[in-house]
């Protein structure tokens, strides 16, 4: 998990990115028939053997379902107004934690813990703030910013 993508000031990791991107396009071209991993993996240039992990992570989380066989493929679980980054990053990632288990008591470590909870509660509502529902609107009108 050594990997990060850049996003300016923030690193998610390459997992998170890629599995954030790969639901995007499955949202971006919604439909009951399902999408190839070989489909998805060309759609956003993401390599395929990487790809078919991550989509069984989320699926494993319920974000994605599958079909096996001739016609097979992923589609989204629930409609996108539903599935969220912090969904998303949590299901190939684990869940938000920034602290160890137990308090060392050493100078100024109790002042510090507060502020990663404080981060981390911060950036979890902001990424549980952003659907694919709404991601897929800002690509279709071309990116504005949202705050």
């Amino acid at each position: 998990m050594g990997r990060y993508a850049t996003m300016d000031a923030v690193k998610v990791s390459t997992r998170g990115d890629y599995a954030a991107r790969a639901l995007l396009s499955l949202a971006l071209h919604g439909s009951e028939r399902p999408t190839s991993v070989k489909e998805i993996a060309e759609r956003t240039n993401l390599p395929q053997p990487y790809l078919e992990q991550i989509l069984l992570a989320v699926k494993g989380a319920g974000l994605v379902r599958s079909k096996r066989g001739v016609g097979g493929g992923y589609v989204l679980a629930r409609p996108p107004e539903e599935i969220t980054l912090a969904q998303i990053l949590a299901a190939v990632e684990g869940p938000f934690t920034t602290l160890p288990a137990e308090h060392d008591h050493c100078e100024g470590h109790c002042v510090l813990q507060e502020v990663w909870v404080g981060v981390s509660e911060e950036m979890r509502a902001l990424l549980d703030g952003h659907t694919l529902a709404e991601l897929v609107e800002r690509t279709r009108v071309g990116h504005p910013a949202t705050s």
